[in-house]
Parts: structure tokens; C-alpha cells; sequence
């Protein structure tokens, strides 16, 4: 590739795009652009650019990436207005002290605006921190991803570490070797392709902590093993 500067603008593009893909850089970007839309890269080229050039230009690159990433990634690159991450209207954070809540697990949200489930592991702008029992939920912490990592760490084994005292990931989508990361930091990844409230998704959790939890949820709610045993008995019964 050419050592012709890129403009200020068409690299803000790029590495925000970049940042919606999962698990992939802006380096690799960079290269797919190139071969999609020639030397130099311009905000016009980007503007211009269709989704069969980007997908061509990719090859199998993108074949592991979810769709909506892949469309968040074009309107960056398209410069679209309406895309950026909010922080307005963030949640407030309540008072939380260790074992404060017996029997609660802890909830990690993946956001980019205000109390909403909508974000993807790898670009999401925050994570939402919620101590959740069976009759309560509560904010603990909001802990931002724009801090990005080292260039030389891995951008997914970052943000894995981020939520290593979480239990339970919620996420719109998360590809594959990341969620290997976060199964690594001991967080069960559960996927909510629509998105929605994160007050009423973790209203559903709230319901199973009440009710059988499957035995992956019993054991991080410290149940003895003869009850978790019982609560799978009585799924494979149901």
C-alpha cells in the first residue's frame, strides 16, 4: 500500500467502522478499501462505496461477522448521519456494596445509548453493570470502551477483562473467537439478536433467578450441586 497520507476525515471513518467489526482492524480495512475503491482513499470514494464492492473486495473476510455489524460499518463509512454513539440520558449508577444482595448475580449490559440492550461486543460504546437478584436490579457501574487498549492487546481479550467479575454477558451479537474470550473470564455470553430495554431483559432474568434456574444459573447463584442436579431433572422432565 502507498505511504500517501490519508486524510484526517476518511481515517476517523475508517477506524470507527473498523471498531463496529468484530475482530477485525482497521488495518485489514484499510486493505479491503484499497482494493475496492484505489489510491487515494477519499471522503467521496467512501460516500460512493456499495455493499457488492465492500463484500467483493472482502472475500471471506466478513464471513464470520454479523449483518447488523457489517451495515453499522457502512454508515460510518458512508459518513451517514445519526451513527454515533450517544451519552445522553446515561442510567444513574446506585450505591452497591459486596453482598449487599445474597444470591445475585452479576449482569453486564452491552450499550451504546442511554438504558438500551443494542450494542455488539466488539464496538459497543459501554458496558452496563447490574447487580440482579430475584426481586431487584441495580445499576453498579457504567464502564465505558473508548479507552482503547494497547494496539499490541487484543481489542476482544480487552474488553473481556473489562467484565471478568460479571457473570452473564448480554450482548446484540458476538463472534465466535470473542466469545471464546469472555467463556475464558468464566461470563456466560447470551445473545439478544433484537435488542430492546435493558430494564426488561433483565426483568426476564429476574424471573428465571426466581423460579428453576438451568445449572449453569444455579452454580453462579451458589446453589449446592443436589439442587442444581434437581433443577435439571425437572427441564428434561418438562
Amino acid at each position: 500500500m502507498s505511504s500517501q497520507a490519508i486524510p484526517r476525515d476518511v481515517a476517523l471513518r475508517i477506524g470507527l467502522a473498523a471498531r463496529a467489526l468484530p475482530d477485525i482492524e482497521s488495518a485489514q480495512l484499510m486493505s479491503v478499501l484499497v482494493k475496492a475503491l484505489g489510491l487515494p482513499l477519499s471522503v467521496e470514494k467512501l460516500s460512493s462505496l456499495t455493499v457488492r464492492q465492500l463484500q467483493e473486495a472482502a472475500d471471506t473476510l466478513f464471513n464470520q461477522t454479523p449483518l447488523p455489524a457489517v451495515k453499522q460499518a457502512l454508515d460510518y463509512l458512508w459518513g451517514k448521519e445519526g451513527v454515533e454513539v450517544s451519552d445522553q440520558a446515561l442510567p444513574t449508577i446506585e450505591p452497591y456494596a459486596e453482598g449487599d444482595m445474597p444470591g445475585s448475580i452479576r449482569v453486564a449490559i452491552a450499550s451504546n445509548n442511554g438504558e438500551q440492550l443494542d450494542g455488539h461486543f466488539g464496538s459497543c460504546a459501554r458496558f452496563l453493570i447490574y447487580q440482579v437478584g430475584s426481586d431487584a436490579a441495580r445499576l453498579m457501574a457504567i464502564r465505558a470502551t473508548h479507552a482503547s487498549p494497547d494496539k499490541r492487546q487484543d481489542k476482544n481479550a480487552w474488553r473481556a477483562e473489562l467484565i471478568a467479575d460479571c457473570d452473564v454477558l448480554c450482548v446484540v451479537s458476538i463472534g465466535g473467537p470473542a466469545a471464546a474470550k469472555v467463556i475464558k473470564q468464566d461470563v456466560h455470553p447470551i445473545k439478544y439478536p433484537n435488542g430492546g430495554d435493558a430494564v426488561s431483559v433483565l426483568g426476564e432474568l429476574q424471573q428465571v433467578l426466581a423460579s428453576k434456574p438451568p445449572p449453569w444459573l444455579a452454580r453462579i447463584m451458589g446453589k449446592p450441586a443436589d439442587e442444581r442436579v434437581r433443577f435439571a431433572l425437572t427441564e428434561e422432565e418438562s
